[in-house]
């Protein structure tokens, strides 16, 4: 090694410690921390609530759309019902009207399951159509935002810090 090198090696190592040093000492109180601009701060706070608010509205919205892990379980061992792809309110609905049928169209208790049955089909289908429709267009891209938009601004945050405390650090040693 030369001598160059070993010196550089110092400095880096001078560096790191007085990083370490300012780090400890702001997070202890000993030091104040190097202010930043106002409207910087305002964008920071703003970044964070974004993120914390749509992970919580992601978090929420997934448990509407699958709220019974239980009934996904279920759906594994009765393989005819994994294969339709039919919701519960759509079974409920096909079972209801066959009962109906049973009873009789024309019997008061007949004619009412069928209705109903009828109407828990309908409300399975836009169950359906409605959970696909909202990972298609809520869920997917919300996780594409959390993933890709939020975590390069995290990324670009945690830079800004390090270069602040580098700036810190050099302004100490000017």
């Amino acid at each position: 090694m030369d001598m160059e090198n070993v010196k550089q090696i110092f400095r880096d190592a001078g560096t790191a410690i007085s990083r370490a040093v300012q780090f400890t000492e702001e997070k202890l109180g000993k030091a104040e921390k190097t202010e930043q601009d106002p409207n910087f701060e305002q964008l920071v706070t703003f970044c964070d609530n974004t993120k914390q608010n749509t992970e919580t509205i992601l978090k929420n919205m997934e448990f509407i759309l699958n709220s019974n892990p239980g009934m996904r379980v279920e759906n594994l061992f009765f393989l005819d019902k994994k294969k339709s792809g039919l919701s519960s309110s759509e079974y409920l609905g096909i079972a209801m009207t066959e009962a109906g049928n049973d009873f009789g169209p024309d019997t008061a208790y007949g004619s009412a399951l069928i209705k109903v049955g009828n109407i828990q089909q309908t409300l399975g289908l836009n169950q359906r159509e409605f959970i696909k429709s909202a990972n298609d267009c809520f869920v997917n891209p919300m996780n594409k935002y959390l993933e890709t938009d939020m975590k390069t601004v995290v990324k670009e945050r945690s830079l800004l810090e390090k270069r602040r405390q580098i700036h810190i650090i050099n302004n100490c040693y000017a």
